[in-house]
């Protein structure tokens, strides 16, 4: 079978040791893909490393960090560039108003949630647009398409991912696909942090990453600057 034929991928994947990142490592391994994950917890890499070894790779990676994902990203596209690249990971702040949230929380989460995203991107879309094919997800939220009180910054931060995707999609070349994907409202952390005990009424990561990863599988060029909503 050659390359081009070959139904196995090769999926960049940030945000993996946690919440849906986590969901997606577990999913995609099982169904035969390889993931370059990357996480902020050396200990949570290092369990992703004994559960899913070789030839999956996982790394501590600081997304903001333009060295490190640069860094990082030498190393996974030494064998080739990916199929897909799921900017997944992200920030949110702690319920507060706007004028009470902390300048560095603000500065982080958006470090982390745009340009960390950035980052990815710079360092992947050339390896893909030479190879000419591949798919970039940039997970945005049903809050980068509205708004709530409390995740201002979470929302500012979903609605430039969105803004820059599909300026993005614009730039590609044929072949290519730049879309986000609202991932719906999963029970993880990040929504306990808002919602509490409530966010249990809605499915876990484990749930979502069933159907979610058969989903983004079949994103491609047709898609390009999309914004998708996961089933």
């Amino acid at each position: 079978m050659s390359r081009l034929e070959d139904p196995r991928k090769r999926v960049v994947l940030t945000g993996a040791t946690r919440g849906l990142g986590r969901a997606l490592t577990s999913e995609l391994a099982m169904r035969g893909h390889t993931v370059f994950g990357c996480g902020r917890t050396l200990a949570e890499v290092e369990r992703l490393r004994a559960e899913y070894p070789a030839p999956h790779e996982f790394e501590v990676v600081d997304v903001a960090n333009d060295d490190e994902v640069a860094a990082w990203a030498g190393r996974f596209l030494a064998a080739g560039a990916p199929d897909l690249l799921l900017n997944n990971a992200a920030l949110i702040n702690r319920n507060a108003r706007l004028w009470e949230v902390p300048a560095d929380e603000f500065d982080r989460l958006i470090d982390v949630n745009v340009k960390g995203v950035a980052n990815l991107i710079r360092h992947v879309a050339p390896a893909m647009i030479a190879r000419g094919r591949g798919v970039i997800v940039n997970f945005s939220s049903g809050w980068g398409r509205s708004v709530a009180s409390e995740v201002a910054p979470y929302c500012a931060s979903k609605w430039a991912v969105e803004g820059m995707t599909r300026a993005l999609a614009r730039e590609l070349p044929p072949g290519l696909a730049a879309v986000t994907l609202n991932p719906g409202v999963i029970d993880t952390d990040m929504l306990r942090t808002c919602y509490g005990d409530q966010a249990a009424q809605f499915p876990g990561p484990e749930e979502w990453a069933q159907t979610a990863v058969e989903f983004l599988l079949q994103v491609g060029p047709k898609d390009n600057g999309k914004p998708l909503t996961a089933p």
